[in-house]
């Protein structure tokens, strides 16, 4: 418990300063990048007078530095208030929070059945040798094919061939998103399984192969035991890892799927926030993926502790 909360207390003020820095270099960046707000307004609308550009730079903050517009808006952030979001016309929040749920929704579930195949395929692996070419050769496909066009392909199939499943988009108020899970889900977990197997594989070879696990096997204990009890919990440890790491870059890195599967997800969002010159909600966006990619190993680091005590003892 105390090694939990020693570690609470350093990443803490790791993970504020991480975000403030972040929020800087993005702010610094997106403020760099060519077509403000007032030069978009302009080149659709020829028609602005220069007082009417002059009344859009100030209502944007564009008369002030860089610097002088991000403390205002960390300011905000600060209180609460995290702006409007100039593409879509709406608080920031009210923009992001669907897209961040769906996103949870879509990444969560595929990181789970990911995990769950990859360590199953591991463990066949690390138990009966001559299964392991074949598991080697499924994860070294599963990395292989290009996550668009497997999505297209399961389209064509379930979708279009089949009809048994929608071919993307979300569900309408009042029905099931299972649904339209499905197809996306297996998108993500096919690629992210190969990770899992040879990790799981190389850690349960490594662990069934240790002096106590040999001794065990030598007083009659079965195969089954050895695996759940003794080898999976500590070739566990590096799998947390892995698990932390896919969560918090498909967060943001789920864009792909998302556009293949036309899904309402962080990645699109951030990908418009960032081209349309949205600073509110690019930031935000932003900063929530950094924020859940920090929390996931955070995670990983108090179970690996609580799976091995030992390495808080480190």
């Amino acid at each position: 418990m105390a090694g939990a909360l020693n570690l609470l207390l350093w990443r803490m003020p790791q993970m504020a300063i991480t975000l403030v820095l972040l929020s800087l270099a993005a702010w610094f960046s997106i403020g760099l990048m060519p077509g403000d707000p007032v030069s978009l307004a302009m080149i659709s609308d020829p028609r602005l007078t220069p007082a009417d550009i002059e009344r859009l730079r100030a209502l944007h903050g564009l008369d002030q530095s860089l610097i002088a517009r991000y403390l205002a808006w960390a300011g905000g952030v600060l209180r609460g208030e995290f702006g409007y979001s100039r593409l879509f016309a709406q608080p920031v929040w009210r923009v992001l929070w669907p897209a961040l749920l769906s996103t949870l929704a879509l990444v969560g579930t595929a990181v789970l059945l990911a995990a769950g195949l990859g360590i199953a395929l591991g463990a066949l692996a690390a138990l009966r040798p001559r299964a392991a070419p074949v598991v080697d050769g499924l994860a070294l496909l599963a990395q292989a094919v290009p996550s668009f066009w497997l999505g297209i392909l399961l389209i064509i199939l379930f979708a279009v061939r089949l009809g048994w499943l929608p071919a993307g988009g979300a569900p309408d108020a009042g029905h099931s998103a299972l649904p339209f899970l499905v197809l996306p889900v297996a998108t993500i977990a096919f690629g992210q399984m190969a990770g899992y197997a040879r990790h799981a594989a190389a850690a349960l070879s490594a662990e069934l192969s240790r002096p106590h696990i040999t001794s065990a096997r030598a007083r009659g204990a079965g195969e089954r035991r050895l695996l759940w009890h003794h080898a999976l919990p500590n070739a566990a440890v590096p799998l947390l890892t892995l698990l932390a790491l896919d969560a918090g870059a498909l967060v943001s890195g789920a864009l792909v799927t998302e556009t293949v599967f036309a899904r309402p997800g962080m990645g699109k969002l951030l990908y418009d926030a960032v081209m349309g010159n949205d600073y509110n909600l690019a930031l935000l966006a932003l900063l929530l993926v950094a924020l859940v990619t920090m929390l996931a190993t955070l995670l990983a680091d108090l179970a690996q502790r609580w799976i091995d005590p030992r390495i808080g003892e480190r």
